[in-house]
């Protein structure tokens, strides 16, 4: 909180975890950013890192749905102009509501208004709740609105369904919850070199901490995209364009693999990203991870998966409206 900006004038801030930033939240951050473009003041996000039940309960630490940086460009997306991240090991956990309430909001924040959802809780023990803030906001002069959770068709949108319908290979469910296609960026890493070289299908390999969500074991159809702009490409791709892939999460029965890695193969292309920074952009489960008795079925698996991926990512497109200049589809783009 020291490095907050004090010239920065008055703010509208809404708070939270805001893991996967996903449609509860974005109801949030707009009504925060509607605040604010009323009064002339500057819309702001306050989350923590690493997550406070990581510091109380670690043996409980939920997977991240989104990095902290994933979070942050999401949030500017919805108009957020200032995110404020608090070391939550070192800031706010021991203060009574009132005294986080006094140094986040009033001393910090110099905030006018304050957006959370109706089950935010806040203070030493969680002994703030949503209408304590209420009371607080009373006290000190700023005002408070409590934004329901969301339900849609009796389900609520939160961040344990999207992780549960990840862990189950359900993508689709869980895009529909964050109201976009759930996406991991790493970097492009060396692998067994199989694909390419025994099989006829290279593929560029992710791996990622353990304490990120990312889909069940299996093969999936998405899209891939490099985001070096200032680093060439060696090959027939280029940055921020969206390729279809078939994306193979797990370990590789077939071969005895341990290490479970995320290897997406790009359909129709051929280049070298070792190093290059890129996001998998995840669109549909297409079939279990299976231990293959022999090379061949394995391939024709491969194949069927290719060819699977290429219907749907079609169709993805055409749901999303995207114009052909967006995404690279050789085949079935109509």
């Amino acid at each position: 909180m020291d490095n907050f900006p004090r010239d920065l004038g008055p703010t509208v801030a809404t708070i939270g975890v805001f893991d996967g930033v996903h449609r509860g939240h974005q109801e949030l951050i707009t009504a925060a950013v509607k605040a604010a473009k009323e009064t002339g003041a500057t819309p702001v996000m306050v989350t923590f890192d690493p997550h406070p039940v990581s510091v109380f309960l670690p043996e409980r630490a939920p997977l991240a749905v989104a990095s902290t940086e994933k979070r942050i460009i999401e949030a500017e997306k919805l108009g957020i102009e200032g995110v404020l991240v608090i070391d939550f090991t070192k800031e706010l956990s021991g203060l009574s509501p009132e005294d986080y309430a006094q140094s986040l909001l009033v001393d910090t924040l110099h905030a006018e208004r304050v957006v959370v959802g109706e089950n935010f809780t806040f203070g030493a023990g969680r002994a703030g709740t949503a209408a304590k803030m209420k009371e607080l906001g009373l006290a000190h002069g700023f005002a408070v609105d409590v934004v329901e959770l969301l339900h849609d068709d009796g389900v609520k949108i939160c961040s344990t369904l999207i992780r549960d319908r990840l862990n189950a290979g359900d993508i689709r469910t869980a895009n529909w919850a964050l109201g976009r296609h759930f996406s991991i960026t790493g970097p492009v890493v060396r692998g067994a070199g199989r694909g390419g070289k025994e099989l006829g299908f290279p593929t560029a390999n992710q791996y990622f901490q353990d304490h990120y969500a990312i889909p069940a074991d299996g093969v999936y159809a998405g899209w891939f995209i490099v985001h070096d702009q200032s680093v060439p490409i060696d090959g027939n791709m280029r940055p921020g364009m969206a390729y279809a892939a078939a994306i193979s999460v797990g370990t590789n029965p077939t071969f005895g693999d341990e290490q479970r890695s995320v290897e997406s193969f790009v359909l129709d292309r051929q280049a070298d990203l070792y190093g290059h920074e890129a996001t998998v952009l995840f669109v549909d489960h297409l079939r279990d991870m299976v231990k293959f008795s022999s090379i061949g079925e394995l391939l024709e698996a491969m194949a069927r998966d290719v060819a699977h991926a290429r219907d749907v990512l079609a169709q993805d497109a055409k749901d999303h409206g995207w114009p052909a200049s967006k995404f690279f589809l050789l085949k079935g783009d109509n």
